[in-house]
């Protein structure tokens, strides 16, 4: 897969979830029970998905956790291969 398609998870939860509903980052941290500061560096491409995070969201979204981990995954390999 072509690196340039393979976007951070954290990026399109928040561009595709959060943002088009106006949900702020202290009310997902404080909904999904962890550290604002885990949900920013999650969102802001500082770290990357856990499976217990993907969990959480999948409760608070319903996006399959799969899918996120999946998203997760391919962004690794294509950071992985640039390097």
């Amino acid at each position: 897969m072509h690196s340039s398609l393979a976007v951070h998870v954290g990026d399109w939860i928040k561009t595709e979830l959060l943002e088009p509903q106006d949900i702020r980052i202290n009310t997902v941290a404080e909904h999904l029970g962890v550290s604002r500061q885990a949900i920013s560096a999650l969102l802001n491409g500082r770290c990357g998905l856990t499976a217990e995070m993907a969990i959480r969201f999948e409760k608070a979204f319903g996006v399959r956790a799969e899918t996120l981990m999946r998203m997760q995954s391919t962004f690794d390999l294509a950071q992985a291969r640039a390097h």
